[in-house]
């Protein structure tokens, strides 16, 4: 983790971002091939979409390489939405940092749900994110007709209205709060790459579900050393507008009050404050549990035995399936498996938290990663 400016809710940044005012479209970055005017159908090249990718590759490459790295695993077919969903994450992960108030924020939102309509409707605005999704739900369109698209539209939704929630930093009520915003965010980021390639199975669907929840707590523990400390201002024409937000501890509130942490103790002496350590053992706990959970599921699966436990989400909107027994699930994981190596890179911080002694301000950037990445992909285990 560096020293900020950076990303809220923990995404990896590994250069400063670029100090800016807030616009309602993204800065330029090429050439378009036609003007873009609401209502009127344009025309989006392979040229549009190649620059369009290596735009989000960038940034998941400088922003969220743990994303960057994952990407060259997941199934070909979701490759393109993968990378432009991830891509529309970090990008809203970034709002609390890259705008100079709330409102312009929440316009920043509206904007991306207005662009996921269009997209949806075929006609993307012209910027990269956009392009590469429009790509990859017209190649979803092709292949799987429009149930898959219209579950990718209701999980990008979800994943919006989620982030504009959370975007002013407030600390978590509890440990479960916490562990739906991670349903809601990572947890729903599997669900898309799953339905684009395209994927509906209770079993796979339940395995991202408690992978998700532990990326999502992870993302929360790894940015606390970032959110603590006061952001840098931002810079516009007339020079500096001020800094965006104030400092912030996310960690739930009944953990802290269970081990006696308080947020301007942390804000003040950041590694030093009483009961941080504690916090952070109990809300990491939380997200290995999942992981271990998810393991055990994997094994059952693998092994043609059921899994322990019934999935709490099934019978949801976009979670009601036709079938799911345990040897379409094999096949499911096989297809699948790519996706679920979002696991690896959140146990390996766990790993390196456990060996920091739970100070988050003391974990060291992991060169293994590439390595694990490779070996659970051999042995199909996470």
């Amino acid at each position: 983790m560096i020293s900020p400016p950076s990303v809220s809710h923990g995404l990896r940044q590994r250069v400063p971002l670029r100090p800016a005012l807030v616009r309602l479209q993204l800065q330029p970055w090429w050439q378009p091939s036609l003007p873009s005017r609401r209502g009127i159908a344009t025309t989006v090249t392979d040229v549009d979409v190649e620059k369009a990718r290596q735009y989000c590759e960038n940034q998941l490459k400088h922003g969220d390489y743990e994303a960057f790295l994952l990407r060259q695993f997941v199934p070909s077919s979701s490759r393109n939405a993968y990378t432009a969903l991830r891509t529309l994450n970090l990008e809203l992960a970034r709002l609390p940092e890259t705008v100079s108030n709330p409102t312009m924020a929440r316009m920043r939102m509206s904007f991306w749900r207005e662009s996921v309509s269009s997209v949806f409707a075929g006609n993307p605005p012209r910027e990269p994110i956009s392009i590469v999704l429009h790509q990859a739900v017209q190649d979803l369109l092709a292949r799987a007709g429009p149930s898959s698209a219209t579950s990718l539209k209701f999980w990008l939704l979800r994943l919006i209205n989620t982030r504009e929630q959370h975007m002013e930093n407030r600390p978590f009520v509890s440990l479960d709060s916490l562990q739906d915003y991670a349903e809601n965010t990572y947890a729903t980021l599997m669900y898309m790459t799953l339905a684009c390639v395209p994927l509906r199975s209770v079993h796979m669907d339940h395995l991202a579900s408690h992978i998700g929840k532990a990326c999502g707590i992870v993302a929360t523990l790894r940015g606390i050393p970032v959110l603590a400390a006061p952001s840098q201002p931002i810079h516009g024409p007339a020079g500096s507008v001020g800094n965006t937000r104030p400092p912030a501890l996310l960690l739930p509130l009944d953990v802290m009050a269970e081990v006696g942490v308080w947020e301007e103790d942390v804000f003040r002496r950041g590694p030093n404050a009483e009961g941080l350590q504690d916090a952070v053992f109990k809300v990491a706990t939380r997200a290995n549990d999942h992981l271990i959970t998810a393991r055990d599921m994997l094994k059952n699966l693998k092994a043609g035995q059921e899994v322990s436990h019934d999935y709490e989400h099934e019978g949801e909107q976009e979670h009601v399936y036709s079938s799911g027994g345990t040897d379409t699930a094999q096949a499911d994981i096989k297809r699948g498996f790519g996706v679920l190596l979002e696991a690896v890179p959140a146990a390996d911080y766990l790993d390196r938290l456990e060996k920091a002694d739970f100070d988050p301000f003391k974990v060291k950037a992991s060169w293994k990663l590439p390595w694990r990445l490779w070996r659970a992909l051999k042995t199909h285990q996470i």
